[in-house]
């Protein structure tokens, strides 16, 4: 995360959408429309009862349509669990300049407005998603700009500096983190093929049903292939000791997972949560899940 959510680099209105729609999906442009918010990358708009249009709100993100859109029809189906596959695809047009997608929407909350403690109950059905979504990958499979995937000591330069200006907060001493981050980076590097990565998997970009149960993953704007200590990071990004010892148990039913992936994995926790925690001054929600994720990290100490 960087601190001031990125300003729009085109206005993105619901005559635009509809226009969109027109031209290029007209059996879907009687439906009803709505704004559904923004983040990051993306403005979504509710489309009917049970789709919602997904559109770059800045060029940058315009690539990461695209390989959502080439890859995602294909990874999905498989899985048990709903995401933010695109259902149809949208080309530039009517004076928009980039990709854009109409998506099933997904009911529930979004992961980061639940307390820690109430997501356990997606913990196991968030690791049997991981489980069937880490296939291994092409050649060809997209590769992380930020290094997501990649060997976790390549963010050393990154993380140290981020961790020296982190303000002192209570129970998060620095050292404590920075031995922490030291023995993540000295875990043996993975050795497998590349698998598939969600790549940003933390709580906001999961739905959780009303029950806490896993509704969905949305967001693949950072699908990529590498390390799957990537996305293992989510056992200290989402869950408490309970759900993390649940998320756990349940990959390893699955399959074994070698010690050294669990400590990179913790690593890459420690590295996501740092960047929430340093530079999420507009986001409160972000903040306390980065602290909260430093905090996990911390409480479970190196295996």
């Amino acid at each position: 995360m960087m601190a001031g959510l990125p300003r729009a680099e085109h206005d993105i209105v619901p005559s635009l959408v509809m226009s969109l729609l027109a031209e290029q999906h007209p059996d879907l442009a009687h439906l009803p429309l709505r704004p559904a918010g923004h983040g990051w990358d993306n403005t979504l708009f509710r489309l009917g009862h049970d789709l919602v249009v997904r559109l770059p709100r800045r060029a940058v993100a315009d690539a990461l349509m695209v390989a959502e859109q080439r890859w995602l029809p294909g990874l999905t189906p498989p899985l048990a669990v709903r995401t933010s596959a695109p259902v149809r695809i949208g080309r530039p047009g009517a004076g928009y300049p980039w990709h854009w997608s109409v998506s099933r929407w997904i009911d529930g909350a979004g992961g980061i407005t639940v307390p820690r403690a109430g997501r356990s109950a997606a913990a196991v059905p968030l690791a049997r998603f991981l489980a069937a979504f880490h296939r291994p990958a092409p050649a060809d499979a997209p590769v992380s700009p930020v290094g997501r995937g990649g060997p976790l000591a390549a963010r050393d330069d990154v993380v140290r500096p981020r961790l020296a200006s982190l303000p002192e907060i209570p129970g998060l001493p620095a050292d404590a983190l920075l031995s922490a981050w030291e023995s993540a980076c000295a875990a043996p590097g993975w050795s497998g093929e590349p698998l598939w990565l969600h790549g940003d998997l933390h709580p906001a970009n999961v739905v959780l049903a009303p029950d806490g149960g896993l509704a969905g993953v949305v967001d693949f704007g950072d699908l990529c292939s590498g390390d799957p200590a990537t996305d293992l990071a989510a056992a200290w990004l989402h869950f408490d000791a309970a759900g993390r010892s649940a998320f756990r148990a349940a990959l390893e039913a699955l399959h074994p997972i070698e010690a050294a992936t669990w400590a990179r994995a913790r690593g890459w926790a420690l590295s996501m949560g740092s960047a929430m925690a340093v530079s999420s001054d507009d986001s409160p929600a972000f903040y306390r899940l980065g602290v909260g994720t430093l905090a996990a990290v911390l409480e479970d100490g190196p295996r």
